[in-house]
């Protein structure tokens, strides 16, 4: 019934308009499919003037991938015209690739990639692991392709019940099991002859940096180095509920493991400085914005404690960014990954006045930065290597 109601929803005059331009339509059936495969270009930037029809999507029951997908359909080609520095990034000598695959568990996974064209072979992999509130698309669009234009093969996936990817949405049973499908998502990429000597490297944003961190702990050499954004060593205090109503929910979350009765404040406020750019986030129409689950929050913060007691054990080369007025994750803990990490070759850059989100919510001259810094140390850490 969800279904139909977002067909009903999304095919308006409004989307048809839309759709015209897109020549490669998700479709469902074979599992293990390209779908959508195509050099990048960018159109120019359109006014977008959709509030009823995006807060109609916004109300679709999204808690299954199909739904998911048809949403992100019909705004996909809105989604990369919308006036953010990281969509005008021109997409041009990027050749991208769009895939299904099912994984060993049996899970039907979302993956992109963005490769270089003026090269035979990219300098160097780098594989992200997207936030809770983010996937593979969307914001990660203009990053990737900044990263593919200086000569890097990008490799992205939505982890289960995220994004485009089979799940409930915002459901994590298992950090673990979740780690454990990327790790195999990655080994499965840079496996391929293409890629097996080159050099690679996580790239990790909020919970993507505590992904990063508990593969780098599982394959402690099998990366070249690390670039966690904010990484999620610590949710900040603000952030989580009193100890009282934390034990309650921890109760709870045994009986009642996917309802959603954790209480959260406005991540977009917290994570974005610039407003004009906090007011794109609702275009993000497949990320998951609700109250985390019970067993979502609970397993996000036994993680977290799990990595704040390992940090000693981090042995490959960081790069650790994050924003001082940073109130989603935990700066202190950040530099006491850079104090107790036993790599050495670490470095750790407090940008003065930051948010959480440093690639997506700041003034532009600041993503410029930060995403200079980003690059600047992948290019010496690859010719390093």
């Amino acid at each position: 019934m969800a279904l139909r109601t977002a067909k009903l929803l999304l095919f308006s005059p409004l989307h048809i308009k839309h759709l015209s331009s897109i020549t490669n339509i998700i479709r469902f059936g074979d599992k293990g499919r390209t779908v959508w495969q195509r050099k990048s270009s960018m159109a120019p930037t359109a006014k977008v003037d959709n509030d009823d029809e995006l807060r109609r999507v916004k109300d679709v029951n999204k808690d299954e991938a199909p739904a998911r997908r048809h949403v992100r359909d019909s705004f996909k080609d809105i989604q990369l015209n919308l006036d953010h520095i990281l969509f005008k990034t021109p997409g041009d000598g990027i050749k991208t690739k769009e895939s299904y695959e099912v994984n060993s568990r049996g899970v039907e996974i979302f993956s992109k990639s963005w490769l270089p064209e003026a090269s035979s072979r990219p300098r160097a992999l780098v594989c992200f692991c997207h936030g809770y509130g983010d996937t593979c698309t969307f914001f990660f669009e203009g990053i990737a392709r900044r990263l593919a234009l200086s000569g890097y093969g990008v490799f992205a996936m939505d982890y289960p019940g995220f994004g485009l990817s089979e799940g409930l949405h915002g459901y994590i049973p298992s950090f673990d099991l979740l780690v454990e499908d990327v790790i195999e998502h990655y080994s499965n990429i840079k496996e391929n002859p293409e890629f097996s000597s080159l050099p690679s490297f996580l790239f990790g944003q909020s919970m993507g940096g505590a992904v990063s961190l508990k593969i780098h702990f599982k394959q402690p050499n099998a990366w070249t180095g690390a670039v966690l954004v904010a990484p999620m060593c610590k949710i900040a205090d603000d952030m989580v509920p009193p100890p009282v109503l934390k034990q309650i929910l921890i109760g709870l979350a045994n009986v009642l493991p996917k309802h959603k009765l954790v209480p959260q404040k406005d991540l977009a406020e917290a994570s974005f400085r610039d407003v004009r750019k906090r007011k794109l986030t609702p275009y993000n129409v497949v990320c998951y914005s609700g109250k985390p689950r019970l067993r979502t929050a609970v397993e996000m913060l036994r993680t977290t404690q799990e990595i704040e007691q390992q940090l000693h054990k981090v042995c490959l080369p960081i790069l650790i960014l994050h924003g001082e007025a940073d109130r989603v994750t935990d700066l202190s803990v950040s530099r006491e990954l850079y104090e107790k990490a036993k790599s050495s070759d670490k470095k750790i850059v407090v940008y003065k006045d930051a948010y959480h989100s440093l690639l997506e919510g700041e003034p532009d001259e600041m993503i410029l930065r930060v995403l200079s810094d980003v690059i600047s140390w992948l290019d010496d850490h690859s010719l390093a290597s």
